[in-house]
């Protein structure tokens, strides 16, 4: 069994947006999604994108992807990676994938000097959790999630 991660392609926008759109379903949260493939080849690929992708082959079969882009610590005053997806399908899990994944954006963080890789998880994904945990990574319990989206965005803009 052969597992290849390579960046995204212009070719794969509609790949990525199968996952995006799978992962949704997984996390109950398919009603959220309003993004469209274009909006995705866009961000991709346009002549400077500010996200990118990596795809996993197993056996040259698309089996999952991690969607990502640069943060900044003004405490560590480096940039950093930020996660904002990671998936798997169903039937490729428990090979090893998500943790390949994971290894090839802490490869990236320790070549180009970044301060850190971070990520938000779902509280009820245990399965995750697990795989994070098993790598060292550590939950920052003592910060929340603040957002600012829709009407309310529009609204902060106003005043």
């Amino acid at each position: 069994m052969t597992l290849i991660i390579r960046p995204a392609e212009p070719r794969d926008a509609s790949l990525v947006f199968e996952f995006i759109r799978e992962l949704a379903e997984y996390e109950r949260l398919a009603h959220e999604v309003d993004a469209t493939q274009e909006s995705i080849a866009e961000a991709l690929f346009s002549t400077e994108p500010r996200v990118f992708a990596d795809i996993a082959e197993w056996d040259g079969e698309p089996a999952g992807f991690a969607l990502w882009f640069y943060n900044f610590s003004t405490f560590r005053g480096r940039h950093g990676l930020y996660l904002e997806d990671l998936f798997v399908r169903p039937e490729f899990r428990a090979k090893g994938i998500g943790k390949a994944l994971l290894r090839h954006l802490a490869r990236r963080c320790l070549a180009e000097g970044l301060a850190r890789l971070e990520w938000w998880v779902l509280d009820w994904n245990e399965p995750a959790l697990r795989v994070y945990r098993s790598i060292g990574a550590t939950s920052m319990d003592e910060w929340t999630v603040q957002r600012v989206t829709g009407e309310a965005l529009e609204r902060l803009a106003e005043q």
